[in-house]
C-alpha cells in the first residue's frame, strides 16, 4: 500500500504554502547568498517559483535577456560580475537576481523609500560617485537600505538596496568592499576600517552600462584588468 508523507496534522500543505515556503527561502538567499549555495541556489529557487505561478516563458526569457546584456556568460551573473569588477563578489551577483525578483513582486524590502527620496538619490548619484566614499557616508547621506546583501560585519563587503514599492522602479544598488590590493599578503584583515564605495548602480541597457564607479572603483577595475 502506498503512503503519502503528511504532517502532524494529518493534512498536506498546500500548494500557496509551499509557493510562500520557496519565497521566503529565496529572501533569505538573496540576502546571505553564500550561506544558501550561491547563484546555482538562486538559480533553483527562481526555477521552481516561476513553475509555481506558470511563468516558466516569462523566467527563461528574462534569462535570454541577461545574456543579450552581457549580464549572463557560461558561468553565469556570477562571471559578469567579475569581468565588470576584476573579481568575485557574491553580493552583486545576488543583485541582479533581486532585481529580477522585484519586478516579479517576489522581493520582500525590509522598507520602501517614498518616491521624492528614490528620485533624489538617482539624480545624485553621478556627482556623488565622483568623490570617494565609505559605509557610514552611505548611510548618513541616503538612511538605511531597504535591503542589505551580504553579512552584517561591519568590515565585510557587502551591497545595500534602495527601493519604492513600485515594481517598475529600478533598485539602486550600492556596492562596497573591503580587502587587500593584490600581492599585498594575507587576506585579512581587509585593508580598510569599513568597506568602501566602489560603485552605484542602477538600470543600464547593458550591464557595465548601470555602474556609476568612484573613483577607487575605476583604480580597481583598471589595476585588476591589467
Amino acid at each position: 500500500m502506498d503512503h503519502v508523507m503528511t504532517s502532524e496534522t494529518g493534512a498536506s500543505r498546500t500548494a500557496g504554502d509551499i509557493r510562500d515556503y520557496l519565497l521566503r527561502q529565496l529572501n533569505s538567499a538573496l540576502r546571505r547568498p553564500g550561506m544558501y549555495g550561491a547563484e546555482i541556489a538562486l538559480h533553483l529557487y527562481f526555477d521552481a517559483i516561476a513553475f509555481a505561478d506558470r511563468g516558466e516563458r516569462r523566467w527563461a526569457e528574462d534569462l535570454s535577456a541577461l545574456e543579450s546584456r552581457e549580464t549572463f556568460f557560461p558561468t553565469g551573473v556570477t562571471g559578469a560580475v567579475e569581468r565588470v569588477l576584476g573579481h568575485r563578489a557574491e553580493d552583486v551577483m545576488a543583485s541582479v537576481y533581486a532585481e529580477i525578483a522585484h519586478q516579479y513582486a517576489w522581493l520582500t524590502l525590509d522598507n520602501n523609500l517614498p518616491d521624492a527620496d528614490y528620485g533624489r538619490i538617482r539624480s545624485r548619484l553621478p556627482a556623488w560617485c565622483a568623490q570617494d566614499r565609505s559605509h557610514s557616508e552611505v548611510i548618513a547621506e541616503f538612511g538605511e537600505p531597504s535591503m542589505l546583501i551580504g553579512g552584517s560585519n561591519p568590515r565585510f563587503p557587502k551591497t545595500l538596496v534602495y527601493a519604492t514599492a513600485h515594481t517598475d522602479s529600478p533598485l539602486i544598488f550600492f556596492h562596497l568592499w573591503n580587502g587587500i590590493q593584490p600581492g599585498a599578503g594575507t587576506p585579512w584583515p581587509p585593508g580598510h576600517p569599513e568597506p568602501i564605495l566602489l560603485a552605484a548602480r542602477y538600470g543600464g541597457a547593458r550591464f557595465i552600462d548601470g555602474f556609476i564607479f568612484t573613483p577607487t572603483g575605476s583604480a580597481r577595475r583598471a589595476e585588476l584588468a591589467s
